[in-house]
């Protein structure tokens, strides 16, 4: 194939724009990307090696190379790693071939994005950070087992770049950066050696380097011989400790080094929010360093998200992502787990079945909730930090994780009709505050703190000065399917089924004032059903509202209305339901209809007051309405006839 030119995707020259121009403070950061990169590479091999030993071609001496060349103003790194194929180096470097890469761009617009360095880290990008200190960037590839498949890629930055075929003896890649003539600072020997220390001391490879030293000459008795001059000697010296940093006691790594090596692994550019040092004797032995970040990831929510923690035995790569080390609701979490007791050669297929990742599971997530509620007690602030994050993933747990429900129930949190918005209550905060004649936990799900907030379905509660749970997250739904009781008490939705507000005394005062009122406007009840049955199931008189008209209620394990709107946007199918009009019987509008349907049941105006407390019901819930013309045109109606009445 001979050389040809390409366009970079239009998301890369935008990614190329941001890392050069926006996201980097600190240049750096380029050798540390390019280094993890290259540790990458000689993992996969390693990795891939189990099952194709063909692959290590014989050279199993694992190193990454840096080569400054100040006479050629290039820094060259290599490896002998995986290598890819010319496929692969289009596809990781001129395009990017995730799912969500435009939403992500367009999160991008308009952001602080000097102040938001992370940003790219998430992305997973680091290798354009090239061409912050590089006028052009050379890769010179091959594919580990395929000795003909060497690739030559060449770009200046500008939106274009090159490829071709190209023969390389051994597997791996060298990038060469070509750089700019105010970055040749990093062709010095002190330059390089801070930035590995600094950041990839920790990398389990050696990194080397040629050193050349100056030394005078020696006679055979060892002693310097005078005017004899000096002689030059090059020696390729290791630059970095190699100590796996989960190996070591916490006692002796500092908080930079804990910060630099989640980087390394998460990518992120910003410090963690928590560092979870942690290993298990016994049973099952292994070490393991956890992270929460301080930011959601944007693909957090995404189908395809990488997820899952990196995974060594006896330090020896094996995966990066292992799904199965933590479960899903923690799948936010970063870090490393290298155990003692797993076989080399374990597969994926094996991995989701080893009784030994399980125990390092159970193990881990017990840990991980361990922290978290120190957090919650000891840390506050940075606890909520953490919630406002990573919230509606951890409540995903009280579904599906019933072996920790009662541990999670104590870490979740929620807005109500008592705190200010964007501030929290536990569940036990709420228990403790309950006046003594509250039974149940009252919660209200919806979209919105202004959508539940001013619902009609709030009004009794607000008079009794009960507190209300507003639930508001789309996972909500869910996590009320799971947690029915806490301390006791049962948690009870405000619109579902009935509620049960009142004393005994109260209690039987309202009994007899819905009585007055079902002998007074029975028929009319009944009326309003027969106009409505192919929409409600029932029509009844409220016990909830005080100052609306009317309101829609599911039954008490039925579907309500936010349910529906969550099911609609999942694009799933909606079991047939129908849900109650309960209608207020002290409100004006009972009145005027039970004189009019008294007066004249044919009246043609009864039918449209019904489609129009049924929309006014559906609108106060945020659910659409069928006709919004029709609405429209019964409302101007009305306005016009009373408007007459009150000039007439």
């Amino acid at each position: 194939m001979s050389k040809s030119t390409k366009q970079f995707q239009t998301e890369v020259q935008q990614l190329l724009d941001l890392v050069i121009h926006s996201l980097y403070s600190n240049r750096d950061i380029f050798l540390r990307e390019l280094i993890s990169n290259a540790s990458d590479a000689v993992d996969k091999v390693r990795f891939e090696a189990h099952s194709n030993e063909s692959l290590l071609e014989g050279n199993t001496d694992w190193k990454i190379k840096i080569v400054p060349d100040k006479t050629a103003g290039t820094l060259t790194i290599l490896d002998n790693g995986i290598g890819m194929s010319m496929a692969e180096v289009e596809e990781n470097i001129g395009t990017i071939a995730r799912s969500g890469t435009k939403a992500f761009m367009e999160s991008l617009k308009g952001q602080n994005l000097a102040n938001n360095p992370e940003l790219i880290g998430q992305f997973g990008v680091g290798f354009y950070s090239s061409f912050m200190v590089a006028d052009r960037v050379e890769i010179v590839t091959r594919k580990a087992g395929d000795p003909a498949a060497g690739c030559r890629w060449e770009s200046t930055g500008d939106g274009s770049y090159t490829i071709e075929d190209c023969t390389k003896e051994s597997r791996g890649t060298a990038i060469t950066l070509h750089l700019k003539e105010e970055m040749k600072e990093y062709l010095e020997e002190w330059k390089i050696k801070s930035i590995i220390k600094k950041y990839s001391d920790y990398v389990q490879y050696p990194i080397c380097m040629d050193i050349t030293r100056k030394e005078p000459v020696k006679g055979v008795d060892g002693k310097v011989i005078e005017g004899g001059g000096d002689i030059e000697t090059t020696t390729e010296e290791t630059l970095n400790s190699m100590k796996a940093i989960w190996t070591r006691p916490k006692s002796e790594i500092t908080d930079d080094e804990y910060e630099e090596f989640y980087k390394h692994i998460s990518h992120d550019y910003d410090k963690p929010l928590k560092t979870i040092h942690y290993s298990a004797e016994g049973t099952s032995e292994f070490r393991s360093i956890l992270y929460i970040p301080a930011h959601r990831p944007f693909d957090l929510f995404y189908k395809d998200q990488k997820k899952g923690v990196q995974l060594y035995v006896k330090r020896v790569f094996i995966s990066d992502h292992c799904e199965d080390l933590l479960p899903d609701w923690l799948r936010f979490m970063k870090g490393v787990v290298d155990s003692s007791d797993l076989p080399l050669n374990v597969s994926r297929e094996i991995l989701q079945q080893d009784v030994e990742i399980k125990r390092i599971q159970k193990s881990l997530v017990t840990k991980t909730l361990a922290t978290l509620a120190e957090m919650k007690e000891k840390e506050n602030e940075e606890y909520l930090k953490f919630y406002k994050e990573f919230g509606p993933v951890l409540k995903e747990g009280l579904h599906f994780d019933y072996a920790n429900k009662e541990k999670l129930q104590e870490l979740v949190l929620f807005e109500s009709s008592k705190t200010e918005p964007g501030s929290f209550v536990s569940l036990k905060e709420y228990v403790e505050r309950m006046p003594e004649t509250q039974k149940e936990i009252y919660f209200q799900t919806g979209t919105s703190r202004e959508a539940v907030e001013n619902s009609p379905h709030m009004e009794a509660l607000r008079k009794k000065d009960y507190e209300v749970l507003f639930l508001i997250d789309p996972v909500d739904e869910w996590v009320t399917q799971a947690l029915h009781e806490y301390d006791g008490k049962k948690l009870k939705a405000v619109d579902r089924g009935d509620l049960e507000l009142d004393t005994e005394e109260e209690k039987k005062e309202h009994e007899q004032k819905r009585e007055e009122a079902k002998k007074q406007f029975g028929s009319l009840l009944d009326f309003i059903k027969g106009k409505l049955e192919d929409r409600v199931k029932e029509v009844r008189f409220s016990s909830r509202l005080t100052d609306s008209s009317c309101c829609l209620v599911a039954d008490e394990y039925g579907i309500n209305a936010n349910m529906e709107r969550i099911m609609k946007a999942m694009n799933q199918d909606i079991p047939e339901s129908k849900r109650v009009l309960e209608l207020n019987p002290d409100h004006p509008i009972v009145s005027v209809m039970g004189k009019l349907f008294e007066k004249d049941k044919e009246n043609p105006r009864l039918a449209d007051y019904c489609e129009l407390l049924f929309d006014q019901a559906l609108l106060t819930e945020g659910s659409p309405i069928k006709d919004p013309l029709r609405f429209t045109r019964l409302v101007s109606e009305l306005m016009v006839a009373d408007g007459k009445g009150l000039v007439g």
